[in-house]
């Protein structure tokens, strides 16, 4: 046999020698002597190999065994390494693939050569009887040697333990090759996991079964072929090229028992193993195919956690799951936009972190009352999102989800509507407009007819004011006159801010709304088309007040007027005819009722009424859109739309509203105001107003008490105020050409703060809302023309104020 000697003194090389001399076990012995691996042959002769341990570190000298190990035939190569490390260190270097580790000589040298006489006997030596009563040794028997490996690997969690698994075995058994693979989806072959050849990892492989031992392992759970494998199995091209010889091979199973995979041993030397090494091969089997279903399933979570991540992501719509501690665990890509914070910011936060105080409060007050009654929630509020400082209107829904395990997580989703609540609003003023065009005819009748007498009531005046003297007997006519010409004019006011209210785009506003007001200003609109098409019945009894928008409520009167005249088939008002009444039912609603005995609507019809767009008009006399913003407004304001209607026998279109909780004022009544005195100092009003005929009449009507100074722009204004001009209070209109009211509130805002606070403005109507920008610096009110004298004499006195 051969004594390989790597990294021994010559000292103590010489005491081994005499030692195994004595023992007569150099007779024909083939000694080698080497300083360092490189010296040695890439395989190592078999017999005894002996590795010394001077001055080299644990980690050298665990790689220094590998390496050997790698090099030598497992059952016929004993290796010794010769060391005073502790019993801890020597198992690992036991582990790295030595097979025991001795003292230097000077020890019981007969305890160390009877464990290397007990494997010369296994290699098929002659050596000497044994003395009597040998004591123990710290040699790791290969079921210990399999057990570190079991410890080893146990930690180890993926892939890398494939790697580590193969390494380890490979030096555990001496095996030139080992391999775990797993079962593609066809079955018809492996690809391998780790693939341990020749003392290195291969790249992975794809494997076929067919007429392989890995087949035969997976089938009866293990194959062992000691020797002639390659002959066994001539169509398995792997074992020809690597010339092997022995096998041995276990089934990876999942929990179910099926075959996922194979685990096995390849030597070219033939490769004994008895029922322990099965048994011992059949468990790493086990380990490695239960981290493989492992694997299996963390991946297939994986893909589960990305799917669902990639289709929250594609969601547009911020949505966010929340657990019981209120901690976000998942949020979409648009709600992180929406907050203007990352996933990794909010995830395992809370709203607390993030949020405004008082919103977070509020939000979690919110959020525990739907986890504590497990009701969903849907609220529409108005945000002021953090990422831009933008008021939002948003659609808020709620609801909680349990798991199996009994964990709550609330499931929140937010709808951005402000753009569809523009959307609405300018719908709504079409319609109104449309309305408008539609019954224009009858609206300039009904100014028409004051406008008459008005205009013939002036000229009467005006020939009378002409003679020289006017006869004291004519007095009286002429009082009347003027009288029936205001009567005429506040006619004309009432229609024109009947029409303004119903077409004004101001629908945040809100507040009681007095219904037979309403009703009344959409009566009027729609008169003339009444007169000449169908009877009116007024049931109008008095109601409380709602709470809405005058002008919004009036819309949907004047729209369920007009398609009550529409469903006539001629226009006959002694056969046509139309019912509006008012009353309040049991439950304390307001309703309102308006009924026809028109042709009615067929079931169809009803069912899709207030869809968008449906209509029973023709081309061109229709959008189908009126009842769908009338059932709009009135969910806006808490009601609903109810409709009775049979084909032949007329509709009811019902409104149910909820009356407005108005609290009575305790405070005594404001008192009229009192007409302005001619008394004080007279005050310098500076009005701008692009209509010279408005400046003139302001001027006449106040000239009595101030100083009125009119001109026609901003522009003008304000070079007057430049140029040292100074004045006690300003009117302007809101719309002007070239700078608005707007401008000039901006410029005394820089130049005259406290000139800008006795700034007043007047509005001409619908068309001339003021902007909003005006209303976040101005905060008083408006002065609408037309305007009466006494109020136009009050606001002036309030600006002086």
């Amino acid at each position: 046999m051969h004594i390989t000697l790597l990294g021994i003194p010559p000292s103590v090389r010489d005491q081994l020698e005499r030692g195994l001399e004595s023992q007569g076990l150099l007779d024909g012995c083939e000694r080698l002597y080497a300083r360092n691996l490189e010296e040695l042959p890439r395989q190592l002769p078999e017999g005894l190999v002996v590795l010394g341990d001077p001055g080299r570190t644990v980690s050298e000298v665990e790689q220094l065994c590998r390496d050997l190990h790698a090099r030598r035939n497992l059952l016929r190569t004993h290796l010794v390494v010769m060391t005073e490390r502790p019993v801890s260190e020597q198992r690992g270097l036991i582990q790295a693939g030595a097979d025991e580790c001795v003292a230097p000589p000077g020890g019981d040298w007969l305890a160390r050569m009877t464990t290397v006489s007990r494997r010369l006997v296994a290699l098929g030596h002659a050596v000497p009887p044994l003395p009597p009563e040998e004591p123990s040794t710290e040699r790791l028997s290969l079921r210990a040697a399999l057990q570190a490996l079991l410890d080893s690997t146990s930690a180890d969690l993926g892939y890398l333990f494939f790697s580590k698994l193969v390494e380890h075995l490979s030096s555990v058994y001496g095996a030139s090759c080992v391999l775990v693979g797993e079962l593609l989806p066809e079955r018809d072959s492996i690809r391998t996991l780790a693939f341990w050849l020749n003392g290195s990892l291969q790249r992975g492989v794809v494997y076929s079964l067919r007429g392989t031992p890995c087949d035969e392992a997976i089938r009866k759970s293990v194959c062992h072929i000691p020797d002639g494998v390659a002959e066994r199995y001539p169509e398995d091209e792997m074992l020809t090229m690597l010339s092997m010889r022995g096998y041995l091979g276990a089934a990876l199973r999942d929990g179910s028992g099926n075959a996922i995979g194979v685990l096995a041993i390849l030597h070219h030397q033939p490769l004994e193993a008895g029922p322990l090494e099965h048994a011992l091969m059949a468990s790493f089997a086990a380990r490695a195919g239960a981290e493989l279903e492992r694997i299996r399933a963390q991946e297939e979570l994986e893909r589960t956690r990305d799917f669902l991540r990639n289709t929250l992501n594609a969601v547009p719509d911020p949505l966010f799951v929340m657990d019981r501690a209120h901690r976000w665990v998942m949020v979409n890509r648009a709600y992180c936009d929406f907050l203007g914070r990352s996933e990794q910011e909010l995830l395992g936060s809370s709203g607390r972190e993030v949020l405004p105080a008082r919103e977070a409060e509020i939000f979690w007050e919110q959020d525990e009352r739907i986890f504590t009654t497990g009701e969903a929630e849907e609220v529409q509020r108005v945000v002021e999102t953090p990422k831009d400082s933008q008021s939002r209107t948003i659609i808020i829904k709620k609801a909680v989800f349990h798991e199996p395990g009994g964990g709550a997580f609330l499931i929140a989703v937010f709808r951005d509507i402000t753009d569809r609540k523009r959307l609405e609003t300018q719908l709504q003023l079409a319609d109104r407009l449309s309305s408008i065009g539609t019954l224009a005819a009858g609206v300039v009748h009904e100014i028409n007819n004051p406008l008459a007498y008005v205009c013939s009531n002036l000229s009467f005046l005006e020939k009378s004011l002409a003679q020289p003297e006017i006869p004291a007997d004519a007095l009286p006519e002429l009082r009347e006159v003027l009288a029936e010409t205001q009567e005429g004019i506040q006619r004309v006011r009432s229609i024109a801010q009947g029409v303004k209210s119903f077409a004004r785009a101001d629908e945040k506003h809100t507040g009681p709304v007095d219904v037979q007001r309403a009703i009344e200003g959409a009566l009027r609109l729609v008169r003339k088309e009444l007169q000449y098409r169908a009877q009116l019945d007024r049931e109008l009894e008095s109601v409380p007040a709602i709470l809405g928008n005058e002008g919004r409520l009036g819309q949907v009167v004047v729209n369920l007027l007009v398609n009550a005249l529409q469903a006539f088939p001629q226009n006959d008002p002694s056969r046509n005819r139309v019912r509006i009444a008012t009353r309040v039912d049991g439950t304390g609603n307001v309703v309102i009722e308006v009924e026809d005995n028109g042709p009615g609507m067929t079931p169809e019809v009803r069912q899709h009424l207030f869809d968008p767009f449906f209509t029973t008009k023709p081309v061109g006399e229709g959008s189908g859109l009126g009842l769908s913003i009338c059932q709009s407004i009135i969910q806006s304001m808490g009601g609903t739309i109810e409709v009775d209607s049979e084909q032949g026998r007329g509709s009811v279109f019902r409104l149910l509203l909820p009356a407005a909780q108005v609290k009575e004022k305790s405070a005594a009544p404001r008192p009229q105001e009192a007409p302005l005195e001619n008394k004080g100092p007279r005050r310098r009003l500076l009005l701008i107003d692009a209509e010279p005929a408005v400046g003139t009449s302001v001027r006449r009507l106040l000239q009595e008490a101030h100083e009125v100074h009119s001109v026609q722009d901003v522009g003008m204004a304000l070079h007057l105020l430049s140029r040292g001009e100074r004045y006690d209070a300003i009117l302007c209109d809101v719309v002007l050409p070239r700078m608005s009211g707007v401008d000039l509130l901006r410029e005394l805002e820089q130049r005259e703060p406290g000139l800008a606070r006795r700034t007043g403005f007047m509005s001409s109507g619908a068309f001339a809302i003021p902007p909003r920008e005006l209303l976040g610096s101005y905060s008083g009110e408006f002065l609408e023309k037309p305007f009466e004298p006494e109020r136009l004499r009050s606001f002036v006195q309030r600006l002086f104020a």
